[in-house]
């Protein structure tokens, strides 16, 4: 196991580390770690799902909006022309176009989270597959991403969407606010993604669907979490 630095061991202190904590309990206990830090810590949850990603049945991707933010502004790319830019520009898209657009990304820009397109530019799209994808950047119709409705995503994705995908080892995790939130404010964020896992169960998924399932800061201590008191 790695070595605890100085703040983090302090922040250990008087936790039992095995223990299951009621996600109120993890949530103050976080809050309380991160009053000391000097920037607004995000908090993260992470979730060990009983599946197996590498089968095709048994894949979890989605996208939640979480009630309450993020805390984090996205920047958000869309290829769209005519009416559908002018849409996408009045929503807040920080950056908008087809062609031209294309070019950019192919030229190096990446100043941006997420990037949206309309139908009709998955074939400009298509070929930026391997900038995209790597960095999990691709637009897809499951999350909304490629969709007629771009003004409605740009102000999803502004607003505190949340995208989640499993991976391989089958664990799942996301931002889902920052340390300056209120304690009602993060538990109602958490409990909306975690809904979102346990909407998004596969039809593969045998067993125990939800194993394990934990929160932490960014510089604080990782809590395991009871999952019935975030579950639906």
């Amino acid at each position: 196991m790695a070595k605890l630095g100085k703040r983090l061991k302090k922040a250990y202190e008087g936790l039992d580390r095995t223990a299951l904590l009621a996600i109120e309990d993890a949530v103050k206990t976080i809050k309380g770690a991160a009053s000391g830090t000097k920037f607004d810590e995000t908090v993260e949850i992470s979730m060990n799902l009983g599946i197996d990603p590498r089968h095709a049945d048994q894949q979890v991707r989605g996208a939640v909006q979480l009630p309450n933010g993020t805390g984090k502004s996205l920047r958000v790319a869309v290829f769209a022309r005519g009416d559908k830019a002018e849409e996408a520009k009045a929503a807040g898209a920080d950056f908008v176009g087809a062609e031209d657009l294309m070019e950019q990304v192919q030229g190096g820009m990446m100043d941006f989270d997420r990037c949206i397109a309309s139908p009709d530019m998955m074939a400009i799209v298509g070929r930026l597959g391997k900038v995209l994808g790597p960095r999990g950047l691709m637009p897809n119709p499951k999350l909304g991403t490629v969709t007629p409705n771009v003004a409605d995503a740009v102000a999803a994705a502004k607003g505190g969407e949340v995208q989640f995908r499993a991976e391989k080892a089958g664990i799942v995790h996301a931002g889902v606010g920052k340390a300056s939130f209120t304690e009602d404010a993060l538990v109602e964020n958490i409990r909306a993604f975690v809904g979102a896992i346990a909407a998004a169960k596969p039809s593969g998924a045998k067993g125990t669907y939800v194993k394990r399932i934990s929160v932490t800061s960014t510089m604080g201590p990782g809590l395991k979490v009871e999952p019935s008191s975030v579950l639906p």
